[in-house]
């Protein structure tokens, strides 16, 4: 499904509709630029999932844990990994045991470890500085 956002609040809104009707265990694997809206989506998802708090970007720590909500989320940047096998090392199998949702920034670098059901996230920009195309291929129906 393609949808388009015409502010980072759109796409945060975007996020919160699909974290209201992930089920325990999903992945949510992003593509997109460096600056597109993978982040803001996730805040987004994370207000549907019901966590409290700010949601940052996980750049520097690879991985950010969220809890509170109906499930808990990981919000992992693998910007910096170089392949699957890093995934491994920092211990993906044991999150993914959890049954909360892992939002995967920059998944093209580990996309061999990824699973079929996995939900695909792609944020490009679009006409204007504000807006962004979103493409979003698996999962539940966003339409509201």
């Amino acid at each position: 499904m393609e949808y388009c956002s015409n502010s980072e609040r759109d796409t945060e809104e975007l996020g919160r509709r699909l974290g209201e009707r992930v089920a325990p265990g999903t992945v949510i694997a992003y593509t997109g630029d460096l600056g597109a809206g993978k982040t803001a989506f996730t805040r987004g998802l994370a207000r549907g999932l019901g966590v409290p708090g700010q949601v940052t970007s996980p750049t520097f720590t690879i991985v950010n844990e969220y809890e509170g909500g109906r499930l808990p989320l990981f919000h992992f940047d693998m910007y910096r990994l170089g392949s699957a096998d890093e995934l491994f090392d920092i211990g993906w199998e044991d999150y993914l045991a959890r049954g909360g949702v892992c939002a995967v920034e920059w998944s093209e670098n580990v996309d061999e470890a990824l699973e079929e059901d996995t939900i695909r996230v792609d944020i490009r920009r679009g006409d204007t500085d504000q807006q962004r195309r979103i493409s979003i291929q698996g999962g539940p129906a966003l339409e509201n």
